[in-house]
């Protein structure tokens, strides 16, 4: 009998504690949930541990607060990290969140040092950045899980904007993980006809700039929290991709060196995912347009890593 992959997840709240269900349900991997309040983890495991018997799966599920449990896994997702508070500055939760990524990398890459690692805590190419920096694993088993969730928003305001499947829709999204994304729509088709001949310049505009601003959303809707069912749902893709070795072109954030004229910086592109982690990144012609709005993005994440250079 082949033994089931087994996954970390650091950060048992709405984002960890979703994707740990949905791996579970998957039956891809055994998990484990470690949070700082080691009974919160361990409350949610057993949770999920006897929804099993109804919903039909045998992954084990342990939570707690102790690293010694991680050890061996094959894959770690790192989603801790705080919420900006009011009086917060956004550099004030930069410093604090990589404080944590750093001290939580450091425990868990200990423990597994061949794993593959997954960071999903916020400002993500940052974050992704202090993973990397700290771990000091290569740089293809260190990702940042975004472009992923900004193509399924961008998928989904297309949808509804055509009323169409959404599973019709195939896109890109490329840059840091934030206002400075950069969709495009010229790799955006409907089941390989180019979206631009099914909507207007001025609508394309606009469901571009809901991509955008759609975690802002969510969150000034819900008023007490952030997404998490698209968040969680995108690490799973991405974790199924590594862990069954599918060779997925999906949209994450890299350490590109020299491709796409970025050099040191973790940023969403284009990448082949497998059991080795980020097989390859593939690069696409850009307009000059494109390519001055990717360069304004990556400035934008070199800003954050100079801020978090500081914590390092």
């Amino acid at each position: 009998m082949l033994k089931r992959k087994k996954v970390t997840i650091i950060g048992a709240g709405h984002v960890g504690a979703t994707a740990a269900q949905r791996l579970a349900e998957k039956e891809i991997a055994d998990v484990v949930l470690i949070d700082i309040a080691s009974d919160m983890p361990q409350g949610k495991a057993l949770d999920l541990s006897q929804a099993a018997p109804i919903y039909g799966y045998d992954s084990h599920l342990i939570g707690g607060a102790h690293y010694e449990t991680t050890a061996g896994s094959d894959l770690i997702v790192i989603t801790s990290g705080l919420p900006r508070k009011p009086g917060m500055s956004r550099d004030d939760l930069l410093r604090v969140n990589a404080k944590i990524v750093k001290e939580v990398t450091q425990k868990a890459a200990e423990m597994s040092p061949e794993a593959i690692i997954i960071v999903v805590s916020n400002p993500l190419d940052a974050m992704t950045y202090v993973a990397h920096r700290t771990s000091q694993f290569k740089k293809e088993r260190v990702i940042g899980m975004a472009g992923v969730l900004d193509a399924a928003r961008f998928r989904t305001f297309l949808s509804m904007e055509l009323n169409v499947s959404v599973e019709n829709i195939q896109t890109l999204v490329l840059g840091g993980h934030g206002d400075s994304m950069v969709p495009l729509p010229r790799y955006t088709t409907v089941s390989g006809i180019p979206i631009m001949e099914l909507i207007s310049k001025d609508r394309l505009d606009a469901i571009v700039q809901r991509t955008r601003d759609g975690g802002a959303e969510i969150v000034k809707l819900l008023k007490t929290g952030s997404a998490y069912y698209a968040p969680s749902a995108a690490i799973i893709e991405m974790v199924d991709a590594i862990l069954k070795d599918k060779k997925k072109i999906l949209p994450c954030s890299a350490l590109c060196t020299g491709e796409f004229k970025i050099d040191g910086v973790f940023v969403g592109v284009p990448v082949k995912l497998g059991n080795q982690g980020i097989e390859k990144i593939l690069e696409i012609q850009l307009t000059t347009e494109e390519e001055n709005r990717l360069k304004s993005s990556v400035e934008t994440v070199k800003k954050l890593c100079k801020i978090v250079d500081e914590v390092l």
